[in-house]
């Protein structure tokens, strides 16, 4: 069975960021895994949280109700802070994350681009530097050599991408998507079950009219950037994340 591995930085990217390409990779027998880098304890919205750790097991359960209607295989959320992974120790995160893909070994990879997506959120923009130095250096001997000595061994993916978008945001700070290289046209049973998972995430209930409206007016397709390839090439337009996949 292929696999896809999604990384993300806060519970609810998985689905507003990438529900539709989990969901149609699930159905066609995709097994998909989501590693989110922190529980979200750092949102604006808290729902009913009295504290901290109110929060975060309440936006773990969220999470996880998003992941099984999107029907990911497993869904992980790490304990890094929220709103703080650029102060993170960066070997520590690559290794971890490249330990996971060792561990897992999908043929894909995901995450957000270094822009920090439509919102711009600093650690939008450090998820995604480090799952693509966990992407180059979980093929190589020479980095977490540690890590081979029980038995692991190294996994180079065979293609990396970047979620992007044909819009932005007004009155956000500016930023620069990566070009569309892949686009994905959600069917209507895509694009429901995509609003729908965003929607688990219950403590963020002040935001769901606005995201609604914006992917009922432009969600119609999701779009990803080739970031890396495992086979040297020139960029073309794609449809499936797993064209070309071995």
């Amino acid at each position: 069975m292929p696999r896809l591995l999604c990384i993300t930085a806060h519970p609810d990217d998985e689905a507003g960021a990438f529900g539709g390409v989990l969901l149609r990779c699930a159905e066609r027998g995709v097994e998909t895994h989501v590693i989110c880098l922190t529980s979200g304890t750092a949102a604006t919205y808290r729902g009913s949280a009295k504290s901290n750790e109110e929060l975060a097991a309440m936006r773990r359960n969220e999470f996880a109700a998003s992941c099984k209607l999107l029907q990911v295989a497993q869904g992980t959320v790490l304990d890094y802070p929220d709103g703080a992974l650029d102060k993170q120790d960066f070997l520590a995160v690559v290794g971890n994350l490249a330990r996971r893909i060792r561990e897992l070994r999908p043929e894909v990879v995901i995450t957000m681009g270094p822009e920090g997506a439509i919102t711009a959120h600093p650690d939008h923009s450090m998820v995604s530097i480090f799952a693509t130095m966990a992407f180059h250096w979980a093929g190589r001997t020479n980095r977490f050599a540690d890590q081979l000595e029980n038995g692991l061994k190294p996994h180079r993916a065979q293609k990396l991408y970047y979620g992007t978008a044909l819009f932005t945001i007004p009155d956000r700070q500016p930023i620069s998507p990566p070009p569309a290289s892949a686009v994905l046209e959600l069917s209507p049973h895509e694009l429901d079950t995509k609003i729908n998972a965003f929607k688990c995430h219950t403590s963020q209930a002040p935001l769901f009219p606005f995201f609604e409206e914006t992917m009922r007016r432009r969600g119609h397709v999701e779009v990803f950037h080739l970031a890396a390839s495992i086979t040297p090439q020139k960029m073309e337009a794609e449809t499936d994340l797993f064209a070309g996949v071995k």
